[in-house]
């Protein structure tokens, strides 16, 4: 590593391809923890160079647990620089809580293991279609409608959230009725109800 840097500072749209970094030993090991934790503390990660596949690369390091991880970066004249316009000007609140509102109501936790490459599977669907002899319709393709409106836009996407999610509240909720008025069913069909206690005959 030639140089330090805040990890903060560094704009993922440079990164390519990550790689784990282990020691190799009882004094890596320790190398490795001590110069992690160094670097953990001060919010920095190290930029060098190191040859892959015999082409000098640049690299960012960073600690991650008791090792590293190595990210190759992609070289200034190889990312575009964004052209998104000025941000000036007064944006409606109105629909910024709605856009809010849609957040909130579909924020979850990241979990990569949900991540599925849908045209690997397309893909591996078709060859196997192939080679059973049959073949797969393509699916029909769909151009989404120009939004005119954007209001009018958050406005339906927050009344469909909201349909979509009352009516899991109403199947959730009619599964557990169902399920505490359900009675066990004899082999003859009739419903078995607990049996009353039997009654004391009066004495004469």
């Amino acid at each position: 590593m030639t140089t330090f840097v805040p990890r903060a500072e560094v704009d993922p749209v440079y990164f390519n391809a990550p790689y784990f970094v282990y020691p190799d030993g009882p004094v890596a090991t320790e190398a490795f923890r001590v110069i992690g934790a160094a670097m953990a503390g001060a919010g920095m990660a190290g930029i060098g160079r190191i040859t892959m596949s015999r082409r000098e690369r640049m690299v960012l390091v960073e600690p991650r647990g008791a090792g590293m991880v190595l990210i190759t970066l992609r070289a200034a004249d190889e990312v575009r620089t964004a052209n998104f316009g000025s941000a000036e000007g007064d944006i409606d609140p109105d629909m910024v809580a709605i856009a809010e509102t849609i957040i909130q109501r579909r924020a979850g936790s990241f979990d990569p293991s949900t991540f599925r490459d849908r045209y690997q599977e397309a893909l591996k669907e078709l060859i196997a279609a192939k080679l059973k002899g049959r073949t797969i319709a393509a699916p029909s393709v769909v151009d989404p409608s120009p939004v005119i409106n954007l209001m009018a836009a958050l406005k339906r996407s927050l009344a469909q959230e909201t349909g979509e999610t009352a009516k899991r509240k109403r199947k959730a909720a009619g599964d557990r009725r169902q399920t505490n008025l359900l009675l066990p069913v004899s082999s003859k069909g009739r419903a078995m109800t607990e049996a009353a206690p039997p009654r004391r005959r009066k004495k004469a």
